[in-house]
C-alpha cells in the first residue's frame, strides 16, 4: 500500500531531515509539474543533463588536463597545445572550443588517458579547423570518447564589411584582398556607420617595357594608395589618393599588362618599350607607365612613338624620337603617381636613360643610368616596394639597374649578357632598357604587370 501527502511545499522543521525507511524511492510532483528550487537553494545527486560547465573564467593557453562536466575555451594564438583528457568512464563528458578561431594556424591536440580511445582507435587527435567546437562522451572501453557534436562553422556577431573576390589573407582584425589579374570585389555586408566602410586601397598599373639598342628603361606603373583610418598599417609616402566607401556592391578590378618590350633590328624596324596598362579599382585609376625610348637605325626604318609619358615616365636613348625622356604623373593626379624618366645621352657614351619610379625620378643617360625607386607599403602585412623604374641600356658601358619595387636591370654587357630583364611580375615595374653597341636583335625587357590590393575592418 503507498500513502500519498498532498502539501503546498516542503520545509525542513528545525534542521531536521525527514527519512522515509519504508521505501526506496521518493516521488515529487507528478508528470508535467515543473519541481523548483527556492532561491540560492542548490541540488545534488540528481546526475547530468547531458551538457556542461563552462569555464569561462580560465581560457586555456597552454597544455591541461580536462576534468569530468567541463567545457573550455581553448586560445592557440601564442602556439599549438595539448588537452589530455581525463580517465573517462561511461557517461563522463568533455567539450572545447576554439577561442580565438586560430586552430587553423595553431592546432589543439586531444590526447586520450593511457591506452583509451578516442572514437575506437587509442592515439591523440588533432582540431585544425577555425572556430570548431567539439564535444566528447565517454561510452566504453571499445569505442572510448565518442565525438557527438562537431561544430565547424564559426558564427560570430558581424556588423562590418563581408567581401569576396582575389586572394583573401588576415591581418589583425582586418581582411586584405589581392588582385593579381582582373577580378571582382563583391561586397555582401557593409557596417550601419559609413565611416567603417571606408576602405584602404593601393592600385599599381603595369610598367612600360625597356626601349632597344642602348634604350631607356621602361617607366613604373602609376602608383596610388589611400588609407583607411581604421586599418592600422604603415603607408607609402605617395598615400591620400583619396578615400574610397564602399557599399553593398560589386566593384570590377583591372589589373593592368606590362607593356611590350622594344626591339632594335639594324635597317628596321624599331620600336620604343610599349605603355603599361592601366589598374582600376572604383574611381581609381593608375596610370601605365611610358614605355623606353629605342635608338633610330642608320638607315630609314618606320618612326616609334614620341611619347614616352606614363603614371611614370620612360628613360630617353641617345637619337631619334626617343630622345627625350617621359614625364611621369600621365594624367596629373595628386599625390603624384609617378616620376620622369632620365634623359638619354646625345654624345658618348650614348647610354639610356634609366626609368621614372613612383618616388623618384629616373637617372639621366651615363655609366649608371638606373630606374627610379619605387614606392614601400606595409597594406599587405609585410613591407613591399612596387613601381620601380627600369635600368637605362649602355651603349659601351653596362647601363644601369632597376630601381626598388620591380624595376629591370638593363641587358647585353659583360656583366648582364643577354637580353635587358623584364619588370617583375605584379609590382608595376618597368623593363630595362637593351644594351650594347650593335648586333642584331637587341630587345629591351618587357614591363611587370600592376596588381591591386584592398584592405578593411572585417571584426
Amino acid at each position: 500500500m503507498t500513502s500519498t501527502i498532498k502539501v503546498n511545499n516542503i520545509q525542513n522543521q528545525c534542521g531536521q531531515n525527514i527519512i522515509n525507511e519504508n521505501s526506496n524511492t521518493i516521488t515529487l510532483g507528478a508528470s508535467g509539474d515543473t519541481i523548483a528550487l527556492a532561491s540560492g537553494a542548490s541540488q545534488t545527486g540528481f546526475g547530468r543533463t547531458g551538457t556542461v560547465d563552462w569555464q569561462t573564467g580560465s581560457i586555456k593557453t597552454s597544455t591541461f588536463t580536462a576534468a569530468n562536466g567541463e567545457g573550455y575555451f581553448a586560445n592557440t594564438s601564442g602556439g599549438a597545445f595539448v588537452m589530455n583528457l581525463p580517465a573517462g568512464t561511461a557517461g563522463n563528458i568533455v567539450s572545447v572550443v576554439d577561442y580565438t578561431n586560430t586552430f587553423q594556424t595553431n592546432p589543439l591536440t586531444i590526447a586520450p588517458n593511457g591506452s583509451q580511445k578516442i572514437g575506437g582507435v587509442a592515439a591523440s587527435n588533432l582540431l585544425t579547423t577555425e572556430g570548431q567546437s567539439v564535444t566528447f562522451v565517454y561510452v566504453d572501453d571499445t569505442e572510448g570518447w565518442k565525438n557527438v557534436q562537431d561544430s565547424t562553422s564559426n558564427v560570430t556577431g558581424n556588423e562590418f564589411i563581408s567581401a569576396t573576390g582575389g586572394t583573401i589573407t588576415t591581418c589583425g582584425n582586418d581582411k586584405i584582398h589581392t588582385f593579381t589579374g582582373p577580378g571582382t570585389f563583391a561586397v555582401s555586408q557593409v557596417h550601419p556607420c559609413a565611416a567603417n566602410n571606408q576602405v584602404s586601397y593601393m592600385v599599381a598599373a603595369g610598367g612600360g617595357g625597356g626601349g632597344g639598342r642602348h634604350g631607356g628603361g621602361g617607366g613604373a606603373g602609376g602608383f596610388r594608395e589611400d588609407k583607411s583610418p581604421i586599418t592600422p598599417y604603415t603607408a607609402s609616402p605617395l598615400e591620400g589618393a583619396g578615400p574610397i566607401t564602399v557599399t553593398a556592391t560589386s566593384f570590377p578590378i583591372t589589373v593592368g599588362a606590362g607593356g611590350a618590350a622594344g626591339v632594335f633590328v639594324p635597317g628596321g624596324p624599331y620600336t620604343n618599350g610599349g605603355t603599361g596598362v592601366n589598374s582600376i579599382f572604383s574611381t581609381i585609376t593608375s596610370a601605365g607607365g611610358g614605355g623606353g625610348g629605342s635608338a633610330v637605325a642608320s638607315t630609314p626604318s618606320p618612326a616609334a612613338p614620341t611619347t614616352l609619358a606614363g603614371g611614370s615616365g620612360g628613360g630617353g636613348t641617345h637619337c631619334g624620337p626617343g630622345t627625350t625622356a617621359g614625364n611621369g604623373n600621365t594624367p596629373p593626379v595628386s599625390p603624384p603617381q609617378g616620376n620622369p624618366g632620365g634623359a638619354g645621352m646625345s654624345s658618348s657614351p650614348y647610354d639610356g636613360g634609366g626609368g621614372g619610379g613612383a618616388t623618384a625620378a629616373g637617372t639621366a643617360g651615363s655609366s649608371n643610368s638606373n630606374g627610379g625607386t619605387g614606392a614601400t607599403t606595409n597594406i599587405t602585412g609585410s613591407a613591399i616596394a612596387r613601381s620601380g623604374g627600369g635600368g637605362g641600356g649602355g651603349y659601351g658601358g653596362c647601363g644601369g639597374t632597376g630601381g626598388t619595387g620591380g624595376g629591370g636591370d638593363s641587358g647585353n654587357c659583360a656583366a648582364r649578357p643577354g637580353a635587358a630583364e623584364a619588370g617583375t611580375v605584379n609590382t608595376g615595374g618597368g623593363g630595362g632598357g637593351a644594351g650594347g653597341p650593335g648586333g642584331s636583335p637587341q630587345v629591351g625587357g618587357a614591363g611587370g604587370s600592376g596588381i591591386v590590393v584592398i584592405r578593411y575592418k572585417f571584426k
